[in-house]
């Protein structure tokens, strides 16, 4: 049985314009062969927030085309407007002619950070031609959140392996970065020896793949003060998650901090 904390912060969301919801999700299904638990809406998110006693979520938009990044940032920022429940990110696209013009134009709509995916955006982290884009992000103070380690939409081929991230995180020491996934989806012993004690933030999106050896030895290792509770909604159960950290027997004050101040600080 699970015993709610007062407050709880899902870092790691997605959800998608109305119009567009029903054949992403179905698109995204496919690809993934997981079962979401909402239909990718908004209404349907803030329900699945309310399911899980889960105070606020941040929705992690991600502009997998050059075009997309203007309307996917109006439309986040309409969408933090619109909710006092959830936060967004923004998204650049980096092969977009202006994109670090929208880095800024995300900072002035106010919005959260940068959602980053090199699986979709077809970029390796460590790439040089990105290094522009991280330049900006550190100079805003934006904090930039990586999908990092495997994904079913690129099998043969990890974008961003702990030890390219590892690279950035060096590379760039201002810059606020969040390694999606405990740092590597399923590849979670790179994580351990490239990213365990670095300065940036995991979260614990997906974290069942990991082991709760290993994950507990992870946020031990790593330090409570720099994980963040996530699920990737609708790809994770928020009530299975809350489950699988609260039996790791964490101290309160782990669990606090990564439950919420961790994410309290990093919104402002």
């Amino acid at each position: 049985m699970v015993t709610f904390q007062t407050n709880i912060i899902d870092f790691h969301m997605h959800a998608f314009p109305d119009k567009i919801a029903q054949r992403t999700i179905a698109t995204l299904q496919e690809i993934s062969q997981t079962t979401p638990v909402t239909d990718g809406t908004i209404e349907q998110t803030i329900l699945q927030l309310k399911r899980c006693h889960i105070t606020a979520g941040v929705i992690m938009p991600i502009a997998t085309k050059p075009a997309q990044q203007t309307n996917i940032n109006n439309w986040a920022a309409q969408i933090q407007q619109q909710y006092s429940d959830l936060y967004c990110f923004g998204s650049v696209h980096p092969d977009a002619p202006n994109a670090i013009e929208e880095l800024y134009r995300i900072k002035e709509l106010h919005l959260k950070g940068v959602k980053l995916h090199p699986d979709y955006q077809h970029f390796n982290i460590s790439e040089p031609r990105l290094f522009p884009i991280y330049e900006t992000i550190s100079k805003l103070g934006l904090p930039v959140l990586f999908h990092t380690g495997k994904d079913p939409v690129s099998p043969n081929h990890i974008h961003a392996p702990a030890v390219e991230t590892a690279k950035v995180c060096d590379h760039f020491p201002d810059m606020i970065i969040i390694a999606a996934h405990l740092g590597g989806l399923m590849d979670y012993e790179q994580a351990e020896q490239h990213l365990v004690g670095k300065n940036l933030y995991l979260d614990t999106s997906m974290a069942k793949y990991c082991s709760p050896e290993q994950l507990k030895r992870i946020i031990l290792n790593h330090g409570a003060n720099h994980i963040l509770f996530a699920t990737d909604c609708p790809w994770g159960n928020g009530l299975e998650d809350i489950s699988r950290l609260k039996a790791l027997n964490l101290s309160k004050s782990d669990l606090d901090a990564i439950f919420y101040q961790n994410a309290l600080q990093l919104l402002g």
